[in-house]
């Protein structure tokens, strides 16, 4: 089986959608001149906005937001697969909330697949902020398994890392890697970052692909204080990290062994293993 290279982009994003878009181009392209096929940017590439007010003032619709087209433009060019990791765009049929969508895009320039961010982040972590993205975000309902050429791609976006029967339907579905595109925040990402992405990928025997936004987001005049924990993983079926690009903006890569998947599930068949029961 084919050992494709991967990388995985980390970036400090920010409400500068322009900016943020000429950043993430130039660390797409390191990324392939470093040989990869394969792509992966963080969750809300566009844009962190400072409030909600900046959010909807920027953000627009599927079809008119440039940094999509740009970077269809750009796996087109290079001949490259590349899943935006999520993108703030504008609900269709809404007004009050936007969409957190991540899309898979082959190497043609053409959408392969998208999916909505299910599980809303809600919580209080004290001096970090309340978070309550369900206020601003419209959830998905619809978990997605994206066929490429060489693997099946079980898509998911940041706070989905929680709730593991998400990662297990898509494993029983076929996944061979589960894509967790994420601004996890900088105290939860200490905390459980690597423990939940390693659990993921043992527990299902998968390789978990997670870039990730790092750093402080917004100036300190900003009423912002959002800071992301960076740290974007590529972690093998086995619960070995194969990469981890720490702190800082920049590009990481790893060879996937795609036989490791059946190694690692012929060792601790948890899959097939599996029973339906009840309480």
């Amino acid at each position: 089986m084919t050992s494709p290279r991967v990388a995985l982009v980390q970036m400090n994003a920010t409400g500068d959608a322009d900016g943020n878009r000429a950043r993430v181009r130039d660390l797409i392209r390191q990324a392939v001149d470093g040989g990869a096929g394969f792509i992966a940017t963080p969750e809300v590439t566009n844009l962190i906005a400072p409030n909600r007010d900046a959010l909807f003032s920027t953000i627009v619709s599927e079809a008119e937001d440039p940094c999509l087209a740009a970077i269809r433009e750009l796996a087109s060019e290079q001949d490259v697969t590349i899943l935006i990791g999520s993108l703030a765009l504008k609900a269709e049929g809404e007004r009050e909330r936007a969409i957190n969508r991540s899309f898979l895009i082959g190497p043609d320039g053409k959408i392969q697949a998208r999916y909505d961010k299910i599980h809303m982040f809600e919580a209080d972590l004290g001096e970090q902020g309340k978070f309550r993205e369900a206020a601003s975000y419209k959830p998905g309902s619809k978990a997605v398994l994206a066929d490429m050429s060489w693997a099946k791609l079980g898509m998911t976006v940041c706070y989905d890392l929680r709730f593991p029967s998400l990662y297990r339907v898509l494993a029983q579905a076929g996944a061979d890697i589960l894509t967790v595109p994420s601004a996890f925040t900088a105290p939860t990402g200490r905390a459980h970052w690597h423990t939940l992405l390693k659990a993921r990928a043992i527990e299902n025997g998968c390789f978990v692909l997670a870039p990730a936004q790092w750093g402080r987001h917004h100036g300190m005049d900003e009423t912002s204080l959002r800071e992301s924990y960076g740290h974007s993983l590529i972690i093998d079926p086995w619960g070995t990290v194969l990469a981890d690009a720490g702190e800082g903006e920049g590009v990481v890569f790893a060879d996937l062994d795609m036989d490791l998947i059946g190694k690692a599930r012929q060792r601790v068949p948890s899959l097939s293993n599996d029973r339906e029961w009840s309480l």
